[in-house]
């Protein structure tokens, strides 16, 4: 019997958690022994590695986990109040446990799936029978989708196992490395992503290239408070990237406009829907309960009927109107009855269920338009909406961070003026001190909602008036936004309490910076994975 790692490319699945190898009879079947012989195949297992980034097509595994950290942001409820809750309800409202995550326990095991994979095709490129050019091209694509693994268990759980080289039965139970640890070996793995990918041609297919390594780095650094690291790297994307900013806001999320000049890296789909290689998402946050009768056309193909995760709240759309920011509230927020932004002719009235919506409103976002909903065969799941995992306007976002701390007020507010410009929003002028790093942490809350950062931002920023972090003023029995639910008037959330008004009380500075080790992960690992503080 010969040893095949089943599933990414039908034989390389992962130790996870550690655990051993699954074992199968090898009738004819490529093995590690017999794989990575040619150009294609090296290719073959780099893209399915690019693609369980964010596994658009899949419903649970890691999309669900990014909604869920939404929803436990001030930026979204869970939204759904028609159905069962019990896959977002502990992370959302921070009764969470080791025992009891939902959904949140997949992206742990997936990740270390992911990783796994990674080391394996690193290992065996490194001496496929293939050019160097394209050795650089897939290992440097791979060590970018390992670092990307890392950077998002590190944001989620804190320090954790660390490896870089594929684990057989002699190297279970692996324990803790600390977050630094982990984080030198994100940046490791990205200057050397970078560095293999420099002479890489940029194409426009979605491939990762070293734009992206750079833009990786530009986050991480900033997350870390590595602020030189921060601009430098955010300047090199902004400065000698091919990227510029799209001229309407709402086209960086349109179904036609897939890899756009802003895209630095998305999440890929297609509108083949016989080959199931459109995207979840839509399906996942899209409107519950839309009905024919509320359409112009009268028409059961203008209807998609989404399951109506991850709602927007009106606080985020109270932050929009006090900025009095049309284009980026209305490209984000669609409420019960107002026209789709951009769809206004086909849609004018966009209505859905209340009984089964806690906020009245939707993710514009994530919307599909009457047009193409009429040209699909299919509506029942996977929609052809690629998902931007970075862009160009976080990268001046970022520059405008480091540059606050760097001392710069001037090139901190240049880069925000930017970024508001686009939305034909005033410049900013003659801020500085906590007030300016206020409208920077607003602009970031602005721009990218729904983009998978709200939760990491919160965890790290902190309030420039009490030093604490952001979300320990936001959530809790005293934070503002818990209070600010307490004592709203408005008229959808108030009035469907199937979702618990008082959202984000149950938060616990002591424990809830990060989620807590699943336990199922510590139960196989022998108890060497030790726990989160206070879980």
């Amino acid at each position: 019997m010969k040893k095949i790692l089943v599933s990414i490319l039908t034989f390389a699945a992962v130790a996870v958690s550690c655990s051993d190898f699954i074992e199968k009879e090898a009738r004819g079947t490529q093995t590690l022994e017999n794989y990575f012989q040619t150009a294609q195949e090296c290719e073959n297992y780099t893209n399915e590695l690019t693609q369980r980034l964010l596994l658009a097509k899949d419903w649970y595994t890691l999309l669900a986990p990014r909604l869920i950290n939404e929803t436990a942001t001030d930026d979204a409820w869970m939204g759904n109040t028609g159905q069962d809750n019990g896959a977002f309800r502990p992370c959302a409202q921070y009764v969470v446990t080791p025992e009891n995550m939902g959904a949140m326990n997949s992206i742990y095991t997936a990740h270390y799936y992911t990783i796994q994979s990674a080391n394996i095709g690193l290992e065996r490129m490194a001496v496929a029978p293939i050019t160097d050019a394209q050795k650089n091209q897939y290992m440097g694509e791979s060590l970018f989708v390992r670092a990307y693994c890392y950077y998002e268990l590190v944001n989620l759980f804190g320090g954790v196992p660390l490896y870089t080289r594929s684990l057989g039965t002699g190297d279970l139970n692996l324990s803790r490395s600390s977050a630094a640890e982990v984080y030198a070996q994100i940046e490791a793995d990205l200057k050397e992503s970078a560095e293999k990918l420099e002479n890489v041609t940029v194409s426009r297919n979605g491939r990762i290239n070293k734009w992206a390594a750079y833009a990786l780095l530009a986050r991480v650094s900033l997350f870390q408070e590595k602020w030189a690291d921060a601009k430098l790297y955010a300047t090199k994307v902004i400065a000698e990237g091919p990227f510029q900013l799209e001229e309407n806001f709402l086209d960086i999320w349109s179904v036609d406009n897939h890899n756009g000049i802003e895209s630095i890296l998305e999440a890929q789909t297609s509108s083949v829907q016989d080959r199931n290689l459109g995207a979840a998402l839509p399906t996942f946050s899209g409107a519950r309960g839309e009905d024919k009768q509320n359409f112009p056309s009268n028409s059961t193909a203008d209807v998609i009927d989404g399951w109506g995760w991850c709602m927007p709240t009106s606080d985020l759309e109270n932050a929009y109107i006090s900025e009095g920011d049309v284009i980026r509230r209305r490209s984000t927020i669609t409420k019960w009855g107002e026209a789709a932004y951009g769809d206004e002719v086909l849609n004018p009235t966009h209505k859905f269920s209340l009984n089964d919506n806690k906020s009245g409103r939707i993710c514009r976002k994530y919307y599909i338009p009457i047009a193409t909903r009429r040209a699909l065969d299919k509506k029942d799941g996977h929609l052809p909406l690629n998902i931007p995992l970075i862009r160009l306007a976080e990268m001046y976002l970022t520059r405008a961070e480091a540059n606050y701390h760097l001392n710069d007020a001037g090139g901190a507010m240049d880069d925000i003026n930017v970024i508001r410009d686009r939305v034909d929003l005033p410049i900013v002028e003659g801020m500085a001190g906590p007030n300016l790093l206020r409208k920077i942490y607003k602009e970031r809350r602005l721009e990218l909602a729904f983009e998978g950062l709200r939760l990491f931002d919160i965890r790290r920023q902190k309030d420039p008036g009490s030093g604490k972090k952001v979300i320990e003023t936001l959530m809790g029995p005293n934070g503002t936004f818990v209070q600010y639910n307490l004592n709203s008037t408005d008229p959808y959330e108030t009035t469907n309490t199937r979702e618990a008004q008082d959202k984000g009380i149950n938060f616990d500075p002591t424990k809830h910076l990060l989620w807590p080790i699943p336990q199922i992960e510590r139960d196989l690992s022998n108890g060497v994975i030790t726990q989160n503080p206070n879980y």
